[in-house]
């Protein structure tokens, strides 16, 4: 299995444990955020530099969801996490 899709269905099943449902936009945003972050994992390529204070409104939970999909990389930084958890964040919104 691919590193992209293998990571994506870690994150469906996470999304799935906690009742979270993206909508179609928001699940093609995700889709093509783990592939940008599969293609740094591989290349090594950066990231621009990111401020941590952008995220302070992120709550626990997203944070903690999206350091779990970077540990499945296993050589990306923080900041990935810090990105990612705003896909969390906005599908946690739907009804």
């Amino acid at each position: 299995m691919q590193l992209t899709e293998k990571v994506q269905a870690f994150i469906n099943t996470l999304l799935k444990s906690r009742n979270i449902t993206p909508n179609a936009v928001q699940e093609q945003m995700l889709t093509s955020h783990v592939r940008a972050m599969a293609h740094r994992s591989l290349t090594g390529e950066p990231l621009p530099e990111v401020e941590e204070s952008l995220f302070e409104e992120i709550s626990a939970d997203s944070l903690e969801m999206a350091k779990a999909v970077v540990e499945q990389f296993g050589n990306l930084p923080i900041e990935e996490a810090w990105l990612l958890s705003v896909h969390f964040e906005v599908a946690k919104d739907n009804l």
